[in-house]
């Protein structure tokens, strides 16, 4: 049997010629796809309430972030006096009157568990309403947009300096855009610092070139980083970024209010010419002016799109189109989809904000604020922590007597000093000492000073008779009581024998 393959024909080698080719066409265009270069866009500037807000917001998030490092809040000889100050030298985290130490980073979780929470019964009821007018990128990415507004004009203008070629005008007003733009990177990236540094000392230092030189390489990433999100990226961070635009839609309904384009009232859209009946159509011209107001570059016509940050510049862009053509305002509103489908069925429109979704976030929300109001009023001014020796876990005296030895922690978080007793509790017949203490100090005596926000460690040595060993581990609590105040905090632990009864 012959076995070798036929010759094929010019007509097949062709054939394959062509497969390969449109394979190939097919893998490059599939590479293609994979990347989206992206494509400028040039918000139009607009007047009206939404955009009122948002410059009001701005101005408030901008002052807190600038302005908070330089409040000051005296706290005493020895501590420093800057309001809010994450303070990497002594492990502290002041607020104001609150001082946390490391061991309470909880209040931390805590805290950021209560901002989560929020955010999820905000957005269960206004959508991405955080997008919109609180969110950093949102907040720096308005303000780049003024600056460039400021420098190289409104939309149109913008476009037209874009499509120009390069002139000295033209060099002249990127420059000018840039170097300002650099300046609030600095600034923001610099103000940063100032939470975890003395904000009068780190300029000082910062402007004579005496800074640590780690304080200049955060300086300079977050320079770039505002740099590059705000100026250059803004929207591509929102849409591919931010993971929070897929999260949300977790967490709204059919019932959350969202910036909303009202078809029942819109439609059938198209120009309109002026004394030009309005029977048989609807509202909107048509004219795209909520498109060109948009910092996203979505139309809100086309409905729900994960884009859309709920900034409401396209209401007042719509609105000041109605004003113009003698039609009433709101054909874009802040709405729910449920309207809209009640008014496409001629139904009246509803607002719900107490639902299912809403009660639950805002019964969490409560219980674990509470819950975190409660642990901070009451935190004690004494804490605790109580480490048993492990080798050897116990020692038999020649009596036969059995001890124990632990490492007692006492942190003083009070501005005065204190004189503190060491207790143990739950063993019968226990006898306390500090360990190279007093030889002629009394037993269960063991008192020590602790100077204020200090954590003073003490070893002590604790002791009970064989008779009371009736299990290999007991329980017990070591507790330590301020002598001037009466306040005093406690630590479970186990004292082990080494008995087999």
């Amino acid at each position: 049997m012959n076995t070798e393959a036929p010759d094929r024909s010019p007509a097949t080698h062709a054939a394959e010629g062509v497969l390969r080719s449109d394979v190939q066409a097919v893998n490059s265009a599939a590479r293609r796809v994979l990347y989206k270069a992206r494509e400028p866009i040039y918000p139009k500037a607009v007047h009206g309430t939404f955009r009122k807000v948002k410059w009001a917001a701005m101005a408030i998030l901008l002052a807190i972030y600038y302005i908070v490092p330089f409040i000051r809040w005296d706290r005493g000889v020895g501590k420093p006096d800057q309001a809010v100050l994450v303070d990497l030298d002594r492990t502290r985290f002041y607020f104001f009157w609150i001082e946390l130490w490391p061991q309470e980073v909880y209040f931390i979780a805590g805290l950021l568990i209560v901002g989560a929470l929020g955010l999820f019964l905000f957005t269960a009821l206004f959508g991405r309403v955080w997008c919109g007018y609180a969110c950093p990128q949102t907040v720096w990415t308005d303000l780049y947009i003024a600056v460039e507004r400021w420098i190289e004009g409104d939309r149109s203008q913008r476009i037209r300096l874009a499509k120009e070629p390069w002139s000295a005008a033209k060099i002249g007003k990127r420059v000018s855009k840039h170097a300002i733009w650099l300046l609030i990177a600095v600034a923001t990236g610099g103000a940063w610092v100032l939470y975890f540094y003395d904000a009068p000392t780190f300029l000082s230092e910062v402007f004579t070139g005496s800074a640590p030189f780690m304080a200049y390489v955060f300086v300079g990433v977050l320079t770039f980083t505002t740099y590059s999100l705000a100026g250059f990226m803004r929207e591509q961070v929102c849409t591919y970024m931010c993971p929070w635009p897929r999260i949300q839609a977790a967490m709204v309904d059919a019932e959350s209010i969202s910036v909303t384009y009202l078809k029942a009232r819109g439609e059938p859209r198209g120009p309109h010419k002026k004394g030009s009946s309005w029977d048989g159509r609807g509202d909107c011209i048509d004219c795209n002016q909520c498109v060109a107001a948009c910092p996203m570059g979505i139309d809100i016509r086309d409905g729900d799109q994960l884009e859309c940050i709920n900034c409401g510049l396209c209401i007042d862009a719509c609105d000041e189109v109605m004003d113009k053509v003698g039609r009433p305002r709101g054909l874009i509103a802040y709405d729910s989809s449920d309207n809209v489908s009640r008014r496409l069925a001629g139904k009246a429109p509803r607002f719900r904000f107490v639902r299912t979704r809403t009660m639950f976030y805002a019964v969490v929300l409560a219980a674990v604020g509470s819950v975190m109001l409660f642990a901070l009023l009451t935190r004690s001014s004494i804490d605790l922590n109580v480490i048993r020796d492990r080798n050897p876990v116990f020692v038999r005296l020649s009596n036969g007597d059995i001890r124990n030895a632990y490492t007692v922690k006492i942190m003083n978080r009070t501005d005065v000093a204190m004189t503190v007793k060491i207790d143990v509790l739950g063993l019968p017949d226990a006898v306390v000492r500090e360990a190279g203490g007093p030889a002629d100090a009394p037993a269960g005596d063991v008192t020590v000073a602790v100077n204020p926000d200090e954590i003073r460690s003490v070893r002590v040595l604790v002791t009970i008779p064989q008779s009371a060993a009736t299990d290999a581990s007991l329980p017990c609590t070591v507790t330590v009581s301020d002598l001037t105040s009466g306040v005093s905090t406690q630590n479970s632990t186990v004292f082990i024998t080494g008995s087999e009864k």
